[in-house]
């Protein structure tokens, strides 16, 4: 499974908006390239289309070709535009960071336990009648989510996969020592001075 985890940082809400923009660019490249796109999980800014992260899964039938795609977008990325929330701000460099991961399933599903449940809330007599949400637990750390969105346990299981691997990276970021966060900023603040890609105006136009 490939994931591509996308985020603005502490960036203002223009590299939220980053974000949205990048993740319909990424939409389009996988419709052309046969890559299916799934969204795990997004966590929404004060703005509509705006988004602090996404966390995106990417699959193909040949495997290479999703990791290729994710790769392409790992790394710093400079969105140059006027900001449309604030039209007299100075600044016009927008930086977003993605971020790919390989995830081997068969060594993840031995380190979890998965439950099936009966989904809540809409979705008629099919949710009313199946078990089809999967709620995935971390036997170390005892971290679990809770998937519902797709209509299939089989589904449901494969995206739990992939939050709960998000949420164990993120539990390993915020157990850092100082110095080592002191490191990943400078690593960041590096990164942002050579973006791999660089996108400029209100649509998002790849130029490099």
């Amino acid at each position: 499974m490939t994931l591509l985890q996308l985020s603005s940082g502490q960036g203002p809400i223009e590299c939220c908006q980053a974000i949205g923009l990048a993740i319909k660019a990424i939409e389009k490249e996988c419709r052309t390239k046969g890559v299916e796109l799934t969204i795990v999980e997004t966590v929404l800014a004060e703005h509509k289309e705006c988004f602090k992260s996404a966390l995106l899964k990417l699959e193909s039938e040949e495997n290479e070709r999703a990791k290729v795609l994710a790769l392409s977008w790992q790394g710093a990325m400079l969105w140059h535009c006027q900001s449309s929330f604030r039209p007299k701000h100075k600044r016009k460099n927008w930086f977003i960071n993605g971020q790919m991961f390989e995830i081997n399933e068969t060594r993840l599903d031995n380190g979890m336990t998965f439950q099936a449940c009966r989904a809540s809330g809409a979705g008629g007599q099919h949710v009313n009648t199946t078990d089809s949400a999967v709620r995935a637990t971390h036997t170390e750390t005892g971290i679990s989510v809770r998937v519902e969105s797709e209509r299939s346990q089989h589904a449901n299981k494969r995206l739990a996969k992939a939050l709960l691997f998000q949420k164990l990276e993120m539990m390993k970021q915020e157990q850092m020592t100082s110095q080592e966060r002191v490191r990943w900023q400078q690593h960041w603040e590096l990164e942002r001075g050579n973006p791999v890609k660089i996108f400029r105006g209100e649509n998002f136009v790849q130029v490099i």
